[in-house]
């Protein structure tokens, strides 16, 4: 069956975050990570089904979403977990702040690569943390690991866990095995536990292989917790569901207390219901959907050399996030974000949301029917023209 990525469809006043914050209904939203397509159907015809019962009380997770979600990453990914690894919790930024809380005491360390993503900030925050970054390193378009400066700072024995994102939003790097070997080896050297957020791992260009960090060896499985879930590339983030995978048992039983600490122990039928459709019948929707995103990213990158040659965007390796060089402008990121929603009526996320290396950048969401990557493209170039003859 072919899907239709092109299809326009309002989401305005179905209390959507990202197109209901804007005071002016006619800011165009290319902001919040989630997508302006239709999930699989085979995923709505199994909500439909659901629905259809009418009955909602608590949910009892079934022995086959631990199969399914085990078969998928067996044939997906080829990373053999077991069942009893397998933690349900209601999203990947509360598994991620629950292991931290289960991993550390407050005033410990927690090591991230910025820019990265936000959420990291606030779970390190609220379970009394310090945050200790190893900026990546930018050139030629792309980023890159220091390898030397992230030794030093793991060498911290306050430093207890690192959170790395593979594959990382917002710099698009679908890191390579050997690059995360590099990773694996500082932190276990240096007793760090490494938390990986692999929440986009499905949304991977041609060219480009996602690597589960715990499936490189033992040692990496041992030393390591993996976060998981389809809510990004199945558009069904407000079904709230996720995974935290952990071999370790001690670790695992800490964690395992933490979520119920936290009362983020319990998860909606629908997200069960979702996540086994997404897996067991997804696939054919999800290759679709990978092939329209990927154009989408050739497109803007095309554009961008035409139309806007001295705003560069990065080398997108995978996820559906564009990050713009937009340093040419002189405006700091808060401001640029600021003006271009109140100027050209376009919404994107200021750089500096994901640390203090993303200054002069801008991310864009570009999981949206062509035509409206195209208006958002058309409103930069406009903003662009007129701060420059303003200038």
């Amino acid at each position: 069956m072919k899907y239709d990525f092109d299809e326009q469809i309002s989401r305005r006043g179905t209390d959507s975050y990202k197109w209901d914050s804007a005071e002016n209904e006619n800011v165009l939203p290319m902001w919040v990570a989630d997508m302006d397509f239709r999930t699989a159907p085979v995923i709505v015809d199994a909500l439909h089904r659901r629905v259809e019962h009418g009955i909602f009380g608590y949910t009892r997770v079934p022995d086959s979403y631990y199969e399914t979600v085990i078969d998928w990453f067996v044939h997906r990914h080829g990373w053999k977990m077991d069942r009893e690894w397998i933690i349900y919790t209601s999203g990947v930024v509360p598994a991620v702040s629950a292991i931290i809380k289960a991993l550390t005491v407050p005033g410990d360390k927690v090591l991230v690569q910025t820019p990265v993503y936000n959420c990291f900030f606030s779970s390190i925050r609220n379970n009394g943390c310090e945050m200790v970054s190893s900026p990546l390193v930018f050139a030629d378009h792309t980023y890159t690991i220091d390898y030397e400066d992230l030794e030093r700072k793991a060498a911290d024995p306050k430093i207890k866990v690192m959170l790395l994102c593979n594959p990382h939003n917002p710099a698009g790097r679908v890191w390579k095995r050997e690059e995360l070997v590099h990773i694996g080896e500082i932190c276990i050297r240096h007793g760090v536990t490494v938390v990986s957020d692999e929440i986009h791992c499905e949304l991977v260009f041609p060219g480009y292989c996602y690597t589960p960090f715990a499936s490189i060896s033992e040692d990496f499985l041992r030393h390591s917790v993996t976060c998981i879930s389809p809510s990004k590339a199945f558009n069904i983030a407000g079904l709230q569901i996720a995974n935290i995978v952990c071999a370790n048992a001690d670790r695992r039983a800490r964690i395992n207390r933490a979520i119920n600490d936290n009362e983020v122990c319990d998860v909606n039928p629908f997200g069960v219901i979702a996540t086994q459709a997404a897996y067991n019948e997804g696939k054919e929707w999800l290759d679709q959907l990978i092939e329209y995103l990927h154009a989408n990213y050739l497109y803007m990158r095309d554009f961008c050399r035409e139309h806007l040659p001295e705003f560069p965007v990065t080398i997108l390796e995978g996820t559906y996030l564009v990050w713009m060089d937009c340093r040419k402008l002189g405006i700091s990121s808060e401001e640029l974000e600021r003006r271009l929603v109140t100027e050209a009526r376009l919404w994107l996320n200021a750089g500096t949301m994901y640390g203090a290396e993303g200054e002069g950048f801008m991310r864009w969401n570009i999981a949206c029917p062509r035509n409206t990557l195209t208006e958002g493209l058309k409103r930069f170039v406009h903003f662009v023209k007129k701060t420059s003859i303003d200038a």
